[in-house]
């Protein structure tokens, strides 16, 4: 296993519940450091730029919306293979279809305010982190 950087989003339903301790706490547990992080109000020019891989799908309005409507965590998140144990911890995407135990098992409200996002591949989690941070903001 190498180690790996991924980036984390903490999404708006999780922020407005106070929940962001609770998450980073389950990755730590799992080996992962929080190598940055900041709390920001994404502008919808933002959200549409982060999202534009999506931007022909059905969903891809509403994802900007959401986004868009209240504070997120964004963090880079560093360990060994960091982007497969992130996304074990988070979960499948639909909270229905996620494992016990896994932040949107325990925390999604839906299938959209599902808490958490997170890099797919090494090539997206590059593209992602260097979005949010500057190589500077990367410590650790």
């Amino acid at each position: 296993m190498a180690m790996q950087r991924t980036l984390s989003i903490i999404k708006p339903d999780a922020t407005r519940r106070n929940l962001t301790g609770e998450i980073n706490a389950r990755f730590e547990k799992a080996g992962l450091r929080i190598v940055a992080q900041r709390r920001i109000q994404l502008s919808r020019a933002q959200a549409e730029a982060f999202y534009a891989v999506h931007k022909e799908r059905p969903f891809y309005n509403d994802l900007c919306n959401f986004m868009t409507s209240g504070p997120v965590v964004v963090q880079a998140l560093e360990g060994e293979d960091a982007i497969a144990q992130n996304r074990k911890v988070m979960g499948a995407t639909n909270p229905a279809e996620a494992e016990a135990g896994t932040i949107r098992k325990d925390f999604a409200e839906s299938i959209e305010a599902n808490s958490v996002h997170g890099s797919d591949a090494p090539e997206t989690a590059a593209q992602e982190i260097a979005f949010f941070f500057a190589g500077v903001d990367i410590v650790g």
